[in-house]
């Protein structure tokens, strides 16, 4: 299957050099560019993409309040099969807009100035329905985050009710997700075959009612089952 991109950015080249990288492998297709956040929602309504390449910062509609926008209309049009992930591009300098398009239900971030390889990859994860959370990354921001919100005193609490719903071995796994291991690197760590731990992360996203591996990584922090700064 090929997977339908829309790239939204307000740099022109931007969009411009990934449309060309990204158009080059057989299996991707830029169907639509969006200059801000705004024109974002719009152009993804008309050409319904399987990726949303969001840059965080626009004129107009900024990439977090487009993704909001559009993932809700997407909850909202429950009966509407087709379901597109929104895949964040930004920069160390803003990471509390990351955290916050994790809350929103963005399927993960890439930096911009990542290598290329790393984009057609990153498309291809997201579209796949997995989460990209770089294990190098995750460690250092969402606990970073979580540690420095000042709204997050009560999240802990709210989220902590829905724990009791996990069973002792879920909760293993939730915690490596949160520490950003792959399906594999989880499997090792705990010795279990790599399906018996998609089954396990699958049934964590449905117990929890959390749209993927990103909102489960911040879920696990605001519970307060993973503490900022504790690689355990």
């Amino acid at each position: 299957m090929t997977t339908r991109v829309v790239i939204a950015d307000d740099q022109a080249m931007v969009r411009a050099g990934f449309a060309a990288l990204l158009n080059a492998q057989p299996d991707i297709d830029v169907v639509g560019e969006a200059p801000d956040g705004r024109a974002a929602v719009e152009v993804c309504g008309a050409t319904h993409p399987d990726v949303v390449l969001m840059d965080v910062r626009m004129p107009e509609l900024d990439g977090l309040e487009a993704a909001r926008l559009l993932l809700d209309a997407q909850a909202a049009a429950a009966l509407t099969a087709h379901r597109c992930k929104v895949l964040m591009l930004t920069t160390f300098d803003i990471d509390d807009y990351v955290y916050e398009a994790l809350r929103v239900g963005a399927s993960g971030f890439l930096l911009k100035d990542a290598p290329p390889a790393d984009l057609i990859s990153a498309v291809r994860i997201v579209a796949a329905g997995d989460a990209l959370l770089a294990p190098s990354v995750t460690r250092r921001l969402i606990a970073d985050f979580v540690r420095s919100r000042p709204a997050g005193a009560a999240a802990p609490s709210a989220a902590a009710l829905r724990l009791p719903a996990l069973t002792a071995r879920e909760r293993e796994v939730l915690v490596l997700v949160a520490r950003g291991l792959s399906n594999t690197e989880i499997a090792g760590r705990l010795v279990l075959a790599e399906q018996t731990v998609k089954t396990h992360v699958s049934r964590v996203l449905t117990k929890l009612a959390l749209r993927d591996r990103a909102q489960a990584v911040v879920f696990a922090y605001e519970s307060g089952l993973v503490v900022a700064g504790d690689e355990g």
